[in-house]
């Protein structure tokens, strides 16, 4: 049986790992992101791969940097290397190891969304379908041959959280189908077209505020495209950041306000003004130095969205 080294860090990475685990195949190392700290207390904490890794009694290499530091890699003497989100280049000397190639199982419809957010931006862009594309691996980002795609509709109330389970679930799905053809020899690999290619790259901060002049429809799919990571935020009449859980696109009566101007707080939500006359509401929400709390709750208490207050 072929020898498997798998790379990946976050959840979607989990399910392919216990998809190949499950079917049976040899995986004789993974390869997973250092231990990093989190939460307020900083405690180290490692990646949902190790974890899922050490469950299975695989041994797991943790690089800090797997361009300079692939030895271990090579040791384990693969003859196939699958990535799914691991979030490092693998370098070429990895790349010409395997007999048998390395591997990607990436979250977009290929060309389209290269790079390390391609289920954030698919959200946000208000896309209505993406997809799980397997593809061999080269020294460029995400420009490999494709060897499989599976197509997923995007539901209008899917966020991202929501839609890495359904990808990853897919994309698992599909890697088990192809695996044999890829083993004995009967893969027919598409090139891309770089012309079509389009790009998703590691959400910056300044993604993550609202712009309150865009239509609702736009600030819903992004918010709903930054949740539950890392949230899209915008700021109090005093500069005070203020994240925004949850929200949707309302009906709303009155005309030409000023985009980010509270209009109504109501059961409904704090209905914010956007741009073309359109209007938000925020429905669950998270002040600075607070919990992320239901608008009911902030509501019935000491708040700053009076009616007329600005946001952003």
């Amino acid at each position: 049986m072929a020898r498997i080294v798998f790379m990946g860090t976050p959840p979607f990475s989990v399910d392919v790992l216990n998809a190949l685990v499950g079917a049976d195949y040899e995986v004789v190392g993974v390869v997973t992101q250092p231990d990093r700290p989190v939460g307020r207390k900083w405690q180290l904490t490692p990646t949902p791969v190790k974890e899922a890794a050490l469950k299975h009694e695989i041994p797991v290499f943790q690089p800090e940097k797997i361009k300079e530091d692939y030895e271990q890699v090579l040791a384990w003497q693969p003859d196939l290397i699958i990535t799914a989100a691991f979030g490092q280049i693998i370098p070429k000397v990895l790349l010409d190891a395997p007999k048998l190639g390395c591997i990607n199982v990436h979250a977009s419809l290929l060309p389209k969304y290269r790079g390390g957010a391609p289920i954030h931006q698919a959200i946000m862009d208000g896309n209505s379908e993406t997809g799980v594309t397997i593809m061999y691996m080269d020294v460029a980002m995400d420009t490999g041959d494709m060897i499989a795609k599976v197509s997923v509709p995007i539901e209008d109330e899917d966020h991202t959280g929501r839609l890495f389970e359904k990808l990853a679930h897919a994309g698992s799905k599909l890697l088990i189908e192809t695996l044999p053809k890829l083993m004995a020899g009967e893969i027919q690999a598409e090139k891309q077209n770089a012309d079509e290619a389009t790009f998703a790259w590691n959400i910056k901060r300044e993604q993550e505020v609202i712009d309150w002049n865009r239509p609702a429809r736009a600030v819903y799919n992004q918010v709903r495209g930054l949740h539950p990571w890392p949230v899209a935020f915008t700021t109090l009449e005093d500069g005070t950041a203020v994240k925004i859980w949850w929200g949707k696109p309302v009906e709303f009566s009155g005309d030409n306000a000023k985009p980010g101007t509270v209009l109504e707080t109501s059961k409904q939500g704090i209905i914010v003004a956007c741009g073309e006359n359109s209007a938000f509401a925020i429905t669950d929400l998270q002040l600075a130095g607070k919990k992320r709390m239901e608008v009911s709750a902030v509501l019935n208490g000491t708040h700053p969205f009076g009616i007329g207050t600005r946001l952003g």
